[in-house]
């Protein structure tokens, strides 16, 4: 892998787990937020959680391809 690779690897990675991180926090919300009967907003909480989830297949699928190149 040349260092270019490498070092774009690791920066997606670190934004996966940042990414991670927010969609924990926001399934937590919703989950509070749904227990007060709001289940409007929950739900669209969840929505913006799928679309983190499908994000991160791709994020993914990128850091396994760049760290593929070089091996």
């Amino acid at each position: 892998m040349t260092d270019q690779n490498e070092t774009i690897a690791n920066a997606l990675e670190l934004l996966m787990i940042n990414q991670n991180g927010i969609g924990a926090a926001i399934e937590e919300l919703a989950k509070w937020i749904a227990e007060r009967g709001s289940t409007e907003i929950a739900d669209n909480a969840v929505t913006a959680l799928e679309v983190l989830d499908k994000n991160a297949e791709s994020i993914n699928s990128s850091i396994r391809l760049l760290r593929q190149e070089g091996s």
